[in-house]
């Protein structure tokens, strides 16, 4: 994921979908923080899933390998698992 990359946000703890952007922080930090209106979508400690969005062609889509980390309660990466080929 890319600095003021769009993504969108499901949040685990209240049902809330939204799409904001990427704002860097701290490096290794292991915070996920919710700025300007996003910030009212959620609590800290909130389990969210964060989405990346792509926009392409259908021949560069049934290419596509998703990839989905998943990460413990101080966000350190436990595991990168690539997603089923589509087409």
């Amino acid at each position: 994921m890319f600095e003021h990359e769009m993504v969108l946000v499901a949040n685990l703890a209240n049902g809330n979908r939204f799409e904001t952007y990427l704002i860097k922080g701290r490096r290794n930090s292991g915070v996920i923080g919710l700025n300007g209106a996003a910030a009212r979508l959620g609590d800290p400690g909130d389990k969210v899933i964060i989405m990346s969005v792509a926009w392409m062609s259908e021949a560069k889509a049934k290419k596509l390998k998703p990839q989905f980390v998943q990460v413990d309660n101080l966000n350190r990466v436990l595991a990168v698992r690539a997603g089923v080929k589509r087409g």
